[in-house]
C-alpha cells in the first residue's frame, strides 16, 4: 500500500522544495486566514519555484499543489486556482456540498470533515461526486492546523468506505501507527513537521520516511 503524503502550510519555496526532495506527493498552500496564509502572488511564486526545481531535476512525477480555502467565494477560489496552477482545491470550512456545482471541474476536490455528525458532513459523505475527504480533529473555533490528534477509530471506519486523507496531530513519531491503524489513502501534516512555528526540513524527511517504511508492510 503506497500511502500518499501531503505537507501542508508551506510558506517558503525552500521548504516546499525540501518536501518535494523528501518524496512528498502533495503540497498544501494556505489561502485562508492563519499564520501560514499566502497571498496569491506568493503562492504563484512558490509554485513556479517547485516546477522549476522538478524540471531541473528531471522529475518523472510532479508533486500535486493543493490550495486550502475556508468559506471562500467560489469565483475567488477559481481565480486563485488558475493563477497558481493548482491541481486540487481543499475546502476546510463549512461549505455546503452544493458548492460542487460551481467549482471548475478540472480540479480534484478535497473536503475537510471532522466527524462531528452534522447535516453538512452527512450531505458531503452521501454525494456520488468524486471527492476526497480529509479527516481532521474537531477543535472549536478552528479550521485545522491545530496539532490535535483526530479520532483514528472513526477515521478507520470511514476509510473502509471512502478515499480519505488522515490529518490532525500527525508527527514523524506517530504517523506509522496512524497509517497502520487507519489505512488511509493519504496523510496530511503541518505543525507536526515544524520547529518554533517554521517548517523543519529534517522533520519533513523523517515524516516521509516513517510513512514509506510502514506502507511497505501493509
Amino acid at each position: 500500500m503506497d500511502t500518499a503524503i501531503k505537507i501542508c502550510g508551506l510558506v517558503h519555496p525552500e521548504h516546499a522544495i525540501a518536501a518535494v526532495d523528501a518524496g512528498a506527493d502533495m503540497l498544501g498552500l494556505m489561502f485562508a486566514p492563519s499564520r501560514r496564509q499566502l497571498r496569491p502572488e506568493q503562492a504563484a511564486d512558490l509554485a513556479k519555484a517547485v516546477r522549476a526545481y522538478e524540471d531541473n531535476a528531471g522529475s518523472i512525477k510532479q508533486v500535486r499543489l493543493v490550495g486550502v480555502f475556508v468559506n471562500e467565494d467560489v469565483d475567488r477560489i477559481a481565480t486563485i486556482a488558475h493563477w497558481c496552477c493548482l491541481d486540487a482545491i481543499q475546502l476546510s470550512g463549512d461549505e455546503d456540498v452544493s458548492i460542487l456545482d460551481s467549482l471548475p471541474p478540472q480540479y480534484t476536490i478535497v473536503k475537510a470533515i471532522r466527524l462531528i455528525d452534522t447535516a453538512v458532513e452527512h450531505h458531503w459523505l452521501a454525494t456520488n461526486r468524486p471527492v476526497q475527504f480529509l479527516v481532521d480533529a474537531h477543535v472549536v473555533g478552528s479550521y485545522g492546523g491545530t496539532g490535535v490528534v483526530a479520532d483514528w477509530e472513526q477515521a478507520a471506519q470511514l476509510a473502509q468506505q471512502h478515499e480519505i486523507i488522515l490529518a490532525g496531530g500527525l508527527t514523524p513519531t506517530n504517523v506509522g501507527n496512524a497509517v497502520q491503524s487507519v489505512r488511509p489513502w493519504g496523510v496530511d501534516v503541518s505543525s507536526g513537521v515544524e520547529s518554533n512555528g517554521t517548517k523543519d526540513t529534517a522533520k519533513i524527511r523523517a515524516f516521509v520516511t516513517a510513512v514509506r517504511m510502514v506502507s511497505e508492510l501493509i
